[in-house]
């Protein structure tokens, strides 16, 4: 098994960040950001992500929509920052690969 590593995440509705906020935009403009200090890169974005399978962040799930995405990264500044920059999401953290959660990016396919 691989190395468990510390995660953190912020969590919100696909219609919110995907839709009504400029959330891509955001994306982009880190991602060239890295590009230009040879960076790479240390965020993932998962629809439905597994993760929230986890026991500890049930009380998390609860308070989630259904449609939900999360964008994943080993940075807790970068998703400090997110948090404030999007009032209506959620963060958290959690630690992996581990006996519970062999995949830390996987997520569930949604059609």
């Amino acid at each position: 098994m691989k190395m468990e590593s510390q995660y953190y995440f912020v969590l919100g509705s696909q219609n919110f960040l995907l839709i009504q906020e400029p959330f891509e935009e955001v994306l982009r403009e880190r991602v060239e950001y890295y590009r230009s200090i040879e960076k790479r890169l240390d965020f993932w974005l998962l629809p439905s992500p597994q993760f929230l399978e986890l026991t500890e962040l049930q009380s998390i799930k609860k308070e989630c929509l259904t449609n939900n995405i999360a964008l994943v990264s080993t940075n807790k500044n970068f998703v400090t920052w997110l948090k404030l920059r999007f009032n209506n999401v959620i963060i958290g953290e959690f630690t992996g690969p581990s006996s519970k959660l062999k995949s830390p990016l996987a997520y569930n396919c949604i059609y």
